[in-house]
């Protein structure tokens, strides 16, 4: 089974993005992938896919809900189906207030002598609702501050997609990124692993090609780096579209270097299942 979440350090690198269309591209390999939503910003992966929500319905239920083991339903019914072959759980305004939430209810389970880890509540619903039987892939987007978001998607994937932009503040994430995983890994309990690590928003200058042949010194994998789309992505953005669906179905006509890019995400998207096979 493939479990990641897409995490970076820094916003607006695309992490979001890389998640929407890689839970594509798996699909279009025949795959069946679950994506989660677990990121409270208006502009999550819940948005760019056009799948609208009652998020701001303080009654209905949600994923935060389920975390905090106060459902007002089943799992499965909060599962959306997507224009893209796959299915999502999307977000929920009241994911803002997930750590307290999660604190409160990890008390009230102290209290009544109940086993309650904050950390490892995703895994737990996941499991409980039976979703790994269902699904293959399983790609989650949290927020990228740290966080019981994060946290909680690490605990339930074990294993990391990192988007980055190849530049001096992108590298130095990157050349602390061991003691961030170590970091991850005291702080839930479990080993995580690096899948790949993907350049974004490259050029042919000589630091950005330096940057490049530093990411596979240190030991991560990085299959495909995306050159500069800022166009293509932006696009995504405004139709509420992954990017196959934008060239496909929005762009008037093919361009070569989009072509190029959504061969690489299916490259990319190869990869990591060939990994977890």
């Amino acid at each position: 089974m493939l479990t990641y979440t897409t995490y970076s350090e820094a916003g607006g690198v695309g992490k979001t993005t890389l998640a929407s269309n890689l839970a594509d591209a798996h699909a279009q390999h025949g795959r069946d992938v679950l994506a989660i939503d677990l990121d409270p910003q208006n502009g999550s992966l819940t948005y760019l896919l056009g799948v609208d929500t009652p998020r701001e319905d303080g009654d209905a239920d949600n994923i935060a809900r389920h975390l905090i083991d106060r459902p007002k339903g089943d799992f499965h019914e909060l599962v959306e189906e997507t224009a893209y072959g796959f299915d999502l759980v999307p977000s929920h305004n009241m994911l803002e207030n997930l750590g307290d939430l999660l604190g409160r209810a990890e008390s009230m389970a102290e209290d009544l002598g109940e086993e309650f880890d904050r950390w490892d509540r995703l895994r737990e619903v996941l499991l409980d609702a039976g979703i790994p039987d269902e699904y293959d892939t399983i790609v989650v987007d949290p927020p990228a501050t740290a966080g019981p978001h994060l946290y909680n998607a690490i605990a339930a994937t074990r294993s990391l997609v990192i988007p980055l932009e190849p530049t001096g503040k992108g590298m130095q994430s990157i050349e602390g990124l061991r003691d961030v995983v170590q970091g991850f890994e005291d702080t839930v309990g479990v080993t995580v692993g690096v899948l790949a690590v993907v350049p974004n928003g490259v050029g042919r200058t000589a630091d950005q090609q330096r940057y490049l042949e530093r990411i596979r010194e240190l030991g991560y994998d990085a299959p495909v780096a995306i050159g500069e789309r800022a166009s293509l992505f932006e696009g995504c953005w405004d139709a509420q579209r992954t990017a196959f669906s934008y060239v496909d179905e929005v762009r008037d006509r093919k361009r070569d270097h989009e072509m190029e890019t959504l061969e690489q995400l299916h490259t990319l998207a190869r990869h990591l299942e060939e990994v977890s096979a």
